[in-house]
Formats: C-alpha cells, sequence, structure tokens
C-alpha cells in the first residue's frame, strides 16, 4: 500500500507540471505533505529518536555522515530516488527534504564539489575528504569559521554507488582540480583537509601550481607523510590502540561538565554508526550474504579500504610552497617519525600550529572551535598579500 501511494505522488507531480498555477501549487503540496510522515519514520528509526518534527535538523539530533549514508540508503528504497549526500547542507529538515524529494532535484547529477557553506564575501575554502570519503565531517568547522567564509567540501568518486571509486590520490586529485577551477577559475585557492584530507589537498596544490594558479593556504589536519611511515607490527598497532583509548580519555578530561557532555555524545555517536560498516565488511569477506542496505555500508568500507591504500602507495614531491601543518599535542607513537613531517618537503617553509587536543578530537565539538579559530587566523593573514600579488 505503501509503495502504491509513492509512486501515486510522481504521478500526481507530473500531472500538476502541466497544469494550471493553482492546481500545480496544490499538487505540489499534496505531495510534499506526503512525503513528510514517510520521512518522519525513517528518521525516528534511524536516528532511534521520538518523536521528530519537520521542521527539527538532522545535524542538531545527532545525526553524522555515517549515519547519514544508511538513511539515504532506506530513502532511496522507499521513495526510488537517490539523493547525494550532500543535500543534507541545503535540505536538514524532514520538511525540507520532503520538497527536494517531491521536486526530484536529484537528476542534478552527482558532484565532488560541495557546497558546505556558499554564502560570505571571502575567498573560497575547499576542503578535501578524509578516508571515509565524505565531507560532512566538516559542517562544525564550517560554521566555526563565521557567516562570511564561504566552504566547500570535495567529497569522494564512487560514494553514488554509480562511479567505480578512484584508488590514487594523484586521481582523485586531478578530479578535485578540475571541479575547483570550474568554480573558481584561477587562485589564488585556499585548500586544506583532515588526516587523509590533507594528503589529497597537497597533491591538489601541486597540480594548481604545475598549471600556474597560486595557492595561498595548504592547511594539512592531522595529516602525515604516510609513505614514511613503516608497515606497523602487531605490537605497534595493539600499542596504538591502547593510546588511542588514552588519548579519548585525555580529550574528555580536559573539558568542563558541559564541554564533556558534548564530547561523550559525539564519541558514542561516531562509533556507534561505523558499526553497519564493520559488520558488512566482515559479512562481506567470509562471503555473507548482503541486502541493498548492507551493500550500501559495503561501499562506504571498500571506498575506506581503497582510500586508506592509496595515501600508504602516494609518495608527495617537494612543494614550492608554504604547508601550514595543524598537530594536536601529541601524536600516535606508529606515526611519530620526523621523517613524516613536512618541514622538508615545503620549500616555502612549514609554520606548525599546535591545538590543544589529542589525536581524534580535532573536528568534534568542542574542540573544533580551537582549530576553526586557528584556520581563520591563518585565513586572515594571507587574504590581502594574495589579493595584492
Amino acid at each position: 500500500m505503501r509503495r502504491t501511494r509513492i509512486e501515486t505522488h510522481f504521478a500526481n507531480h507530473a500531472i500538476g507540471v502541466t497544469s494550471s498555477s493553482g492546481k500545480t501549487k496544490a499538487a505540489s503540496a499534496t505531495a510534499t505533505d506526503e512525503f513528510v510522515p514517510l520521512l518522519t519514520a525513517i528518521w525516528e528509526d534511524m536516528l532511534r529518536i521520538q518523536p521528530i518534527t519537520p521542521d527539527q535538523n538532522y545535524f542538531d539530533l545527532g545525526g553524522d555522515s555515517i549515519l547519514a549514508v544508511q538513511m539515504f540508503t532506506r530513502i532511496e528504497q522507499e521513495f526510488k530516488v537517490k539523493l547525494p549526500l550532500a543535500t543534507l547542507f541545503d535540505a536538514p529538515t524532514i520538511q525540507e527534504l520532503a520538497r527536494v524529494l517531491q521536486e526530484e532535484n536529484s537528476s542534478q547529477g552527482w558532484s565532488p564539489l560541495v557546497g558546505i557553506k556558499t554564502s560570505g564575501t571571502r575567498p573560497p575554502f575547499f576542503c578535501m575528504h578524509g578516508a571515509g570519503g565524505n565531507v560532512l565531517i566538516y559542517r562544525e568547522l564550517s560554521r566555526h569559521l563565521g557567516a562570511d567564509q564561504p566552504f566547500y567540501g570535495l567529497q569522494a568518486q564512487g560514494l553514488d554507488g554509480a562511479s567505480p571509486p578512484l584508488a590514487r590520490i594523484e586521481d582523485m586529485a586531478a578530479l578535485y582540480v578540475r571541479h575547483i577551477r570550474k568554480f573558481q577559475p584561477h587562485g589564488p585557492y585556499f585548500l586544506g583537509g583532515y588526516c587523509m584530507g590533507g594528503t589529497i589537498a597537497y597533491e591538489v596544490a601541486q597540480q594548481l601550481q604545475t598549471s600556474g594558479e597560486k595557492v595561498a593556504l595548504l592547511a594539512l589536519f592531522d595529516t602525515m607523510d604516510w609513505s614514511k611511515i613503516p608497515v606497523p607490527s602487531f605490537w605497534s598497532k595493539a600499542y596504538g590502540a591502547w593510546q588511542r583509548i588514552v588519548f579519548h580519555a585525555a580529550n574528555f578530561a580536559r573539558l568542563d561538565a558541559h564541554g564533556m557532555g558534548k564530547f561523550l555524545v559525539e564519541k558514542v555517536k561516531v562509533f556507534r554508526n561505523r558499526i553497519p560498516v564493520w559488520r558488512d565488511m566482515l559479512l562481506a569477506g567470509v562471503g555473507g550474504r548482503l541486502s541493498a542496505g548492507n551493500s550500501n555500508s559495503l561501499t562506504l568500507g571498500q571506498i575506506w579500504s581503497l582510500n586508506d591504500q592509496a595515501c600508504i602507495k602516494y609518495v608527495p614531491m617537494p612543494f614550492a610552497g608554504a604547508i601550514t601543518d595543524f598537530r594536536p599535542l601529541k601524536q600516535y607513537r606508529m606515526y611519530n617519525y620526523p621523517n613524516a613531517k613536512w618541514d622538508q618537503l615545503a620549500l616555502g617553509g612549514q609554520e606548525a600550529v599546535v591545538l590543544p587536543v589529542y589525536p581524534a578530537g580535532m573536528l568534534l565539538n568542542p574542540y573544533v572551535e580551537h582549530l576553526a579559530a586557528a584556520l581563520k587566523n591563518c585565513i586572515d593573514a594571507r587574504i590581502q598579500p594574495s589579493m595584492n600579488s
């Protein structure tokens, strides 16, 4: 019965487009109103919150990037419309998402360039995805940079399930450079990325400079030269797992009561929503059967795996410019090699910015505020010189 009703929405909508303006509005309102209860049921089930009203924001309700992958799979199964994850930036409420589904905006096609925050008079900041492939992890950072700072993410090919994921940093960078230059044909460019995203940003900067463009800022957030890090042994992995627990505890202990609550909620949310990805990768590895939803989680896991391998294989060449290296207070011992830093590759010099946070906390509230403040200062310092050059 439910699917019959949904199919009727699209039939009514198609008729409404060719009718008089009054009938079009009526058909549009009816279609949107019918989408709302179905979307609400999906949101309440996925977010485990009841009740959810049509005007509540997905992110304010605790939604994150990994849960969004699973939720959009459910939406695709229910409505027969495939939406990109980036839709949540423009339509973060049930009411707005219902309108997107009703208008079938997904026909616009997929692009790696995502407008996380499109308004503002300052030069846009382009931030590359991490190993997970999507850019929802940068939402809080973009918010804390201020109302006047445009912020664009570059998401991985393959997240739409239609295109094969890329397996080389150089190929990813070439794709993202093309889309960045379609949006902003000439520099100076402001680039950055977290962890693997910093590695991609490094290669994007290389390719832009090779084409004669100026890179005003290359900001690497907790990023290593992964090619210089030896393959970890069993014992170094075990020690790394212990350090991860210690660093999480240290980040937690540095906060006041309010901050502890926010940090703990975010950590639990991230862990909970990674479980389906780990589960489905394990299931696929032993030849288990996957449903459509499982397959979507498996795709995300495969992108993670390919991205990790791409980082290990990428050997960066010296960069004819400056690098700003945003670092945590301490680093995992398995990654803490002097030659894995960027000072020897940054021919224009390296600036190290040490943030008051331990690994894996830089993008999480409330620590993301420190990263945003430091990044804003770096952008400010480079805007005027870059515009005058």
